[in-house]
């Protein structure tokens, strides 16, 4: 094995740690709402670190390894051109202020609320079956990562009997994920992925500065250049990468698009959606994951370069052939491009960091498997079953049949990663299966949440518009390997088409009885203690940058600093794209730029590090304190007693 005692020690500190704050966190859980949101307690910090936590896996670690391999730095400039886009959408609450303003537990009790009964039903199973689909690869990935990265033997003997290491791996895994869940509903979750989160964006931005000072930029760009296949399939030049496969331009382009479309639609992570003490509190959180996911996102793109230079560079042939020799033993090409970057890191980095990082994956595992074990396992229960009934479930039936639905969630997906051989790119993989829900709806959570005219008969048709163009996709790229559309571009033409079905049916139908603001809790109907106003009469120029009647000054400051970053940055791309159009700037003038751009986000990230770690425990004290006194609504558990229109 590659790991040492060390190693071993530093996973197992780790992680008994995040066991102590779960087993902790046990006794504050009292409700239904308690372990599906958390009893809304969450403030902006612990959402943001636990939700960013929540989504990374280590699946997605992998899969960003992927994509970063391919593409080099390059896609980090294009990513550049929509950042002014992502800071609008998050400082302006895109869809997550209104939605927490509907008190909905879950996003198709939000549906139920404004569409049908028949609906939330009907959208519940969608999201439901899309989600365990795109969910069923999970276990497989993370396991094969533990197993090739501390250098665990395929299989081992047990009374004679060979037994497949990969399985038991993928068991062991699971169950603590179960454990996790089965603690403490969604308050359990929140505090280890907050823990987790703050854990592995230190180790991630301790990692970066070890590469940064141990590999030489020189080294860097010989290595990106010997890779480079094709004049036009740079990892250094952002405007030489017409070639490159599946990760170019119009990958992140069409990202972008389903960012703003698909905000909070997909519901791996939909109990974050409602934990939020206040809909205010959801905004910032927001907001501050522009600054949260920027540890993460450098590290994502510094330590794939540093394998490509290890590939591809003289100076660490010996890593590389010892990489390649275990490579050679896997007989699926797409789970050798999984691996690749993971066992680069097993052969370079020292001991202690090897252990560091083995505890960065078991924390990204846990903390994406809990989570979505959490979300698909109640959505089933919330979404599909409660519906049906005619009086809502007793709380203590209503805590059991949600557990016994995520041990099925877990059931199913260890049975989907033993079984499925998985032949696509993860990150089309999950674009093309999240289609099946996702594609569909966002115009029917974007047309409900801002638009009245919207009716029920528009929300089906855009639901099965999406949903038909995504299962079509997922249906051609299955059996045909080298189909020319791949699952990003099927994603943006299920967009497309469930958009204009929306609004032309929404026109044509012309049936709508809704008031958003009893919807919305505004005005006559506003609950009290859900909006703390600062400035009941903000001033102009505040209000005309997101900044309203509940903003204090820390807020504003927030605002300002988001905005200042960001329009810099953005200055930046418009400048030197101008420059780079204009005439043919050399590579190493570019691998300078990247040089520099790694040094900034460096400093950045450690300070976000410090700030965040700060504001999470302050908002995990304040929670459990709110979690003690507060009273619970036995009645507030996702049971809709009356629908706004029946069809």
């Amino acid at each position: 094995m590659s790991l040492k005692l060390v190693d071993w020690l530093i996973v197992f500190v780790a992680f008994s740690f995040m066991v102590y704050c779960v087993v902790f966190s046990k006794k504050f859980m009292k409700s239904v709402a308690d372990f599906l949101a958390a009893g809304r307690t969450a403030g902006r910090y612990i959402i943001s670190v636990a939700m960013g936590m929540a989504v990374l896996g280590a699946i997605s670690v992998v899969g960003e390894f992927q994509v970063f391999y391919k593409s080099g730095f390059c896609m980090k400039w294009w990513e550049l051109s929509m950042a002014m886009s992502i800071l609008i959408v998050t400082v302006s609450g895109w869809i997550v202020y209104r939605f927490r303003q509907t008190r909905a537990l879950t996003l198709a009790q939000f549906f139920e609320m404004r569409y049908s009964r028949n609906f939330r039903v009907f959208s519940g199973i969608l999201a439901w079956f899309s989600g365990i689909i795109n969910f069923g690869i999970f276990p497989a990935v993370g396991s094969r990562f533990f197993i090739y990265y501390t250098g665990l033997p395929t299989s081992f003997p047990v009374f004679g009997v060979e037994v497949s290491t990969y399985v038991v791996m993928m068991i062991f895994l699971l169950c603590i994920a179960l454990f996790f869940v089965f603690s403490g509903g969604q308050i359990a979750v929140i505090v280890a992925d907050f823990i987790q989160g703050v854990f592995t964006n230190a180790v991630f931005v301790i990692l970066i500065l070890y590469f940064f000072f141990t590999i030489d930029w020189s080294q860097i760009f010989e290595a990106l250049l010997s890779a480079q296949q094709n004049p036009q399939a740079s990892l250094i030049n952002p405007f030489k990468t017409s070639q490159v496969d599946d990760f170019n331009f119009w990958y992140f382009f069409i990202g972008l698009v389903g960012f703003v479309y698909n905000f909070m639609s997909w519901q791996g992570a939909q109990a974050y959606n409602s934990s939020a003490k206040s809909a205010h509190e959801a905004k910032m959180a927001q907001v501050l994951g522009n600054w949260r996911n920027y540890p993460r996102n450098l590290f994502l793109v510094f330590v794939p370069v540093v394998a490509i230079t290890v590939m591809n560079h003289s100076d660490f042939l010996p890593i590389a052939e010892k990489v390649n020799f275990i490579l050679d033993s896997v007989d699926s090409a797409e789970i050798q491009t999984q691996l690749r970057v993971p066992l680069v890191l097993r052969f370079l980095l020292p001991t202690g960091l090897v252990g560091a990082f083995a505890a960065v994956m078991l924390s990204a595992f846990i903390s994406t498997h809990d989570t979505y074990l959490h979300s698909w396992g109640s959505i089933l229960i919330q979404d599909v079953i409660l519906p049906f009934r005619k009086k809502p479930f007793s709380a203590e039936q209503h805590m059991k049949i949600l557990r016994l639905s995520i041990i099925g969630v877990a059931v199913f997906i260890f049975l989907f990663s033993l079984f499925f051989r998985q032949s696509q790119n993860i990150y089309l993989f999950f674009a093309v299966t999240g289609a099946i829900f996702v594609g569909g709806a966002g115009s029917v959570i974007i047309g409900g949440l801002y638009w009245k005219r919207g009716t029920t008969a528009a929300a089906w048709s855009a639901l099965c518009t999406g949903s038909a163009i995504a299962i079509l996709g997922t249906v051609l790229t299955s059996i045909f390997e080298d189909f020319p559309i791949n699952g990003q571009w099927f994603w943006l033409l299920s967009i497309i088409g469930a958009s204009l079905i929306y609004v032309i049916v929404s026109l044509l139908d012309r049936k709508n009885d809704i008031d958003m603001d009893k919807l919305l809790h505004r005005g006559k109907y506003a609950i009290e203690g859900e909006m703390k106003v600062i400035n009941s009469v903000p001033a102009k120029g505040w209000k005309v940058l997101g900044m309203g009647k509940e903003f204090t000054k820390g807020d504003k400051f927030i605002y300002i600093v988001s905005y200042v970053w960001i329009f810099g940055w953005t200055l930046v791309f418009i400048i030197g794209t101008i420059y780079g159009l204009s005439r043919d700037v050399p590579d190493s003038r570019w691998l300078s730029y990247w040089k520099y751009y790694v040094i900034i986000y460096a400093l950045v990230s450690a300070v976000v590090v410090v700030w965040f770690t700060i504001g999470g425990m302050v908002d995990m004290k304040s929670m459990f304190k709110q979690l003690t006194v507060m009273k619970r609504d036995v009645a507030d558990d996702g049971f809709v007693v009356k629908t706004e229109k029946k069809e």
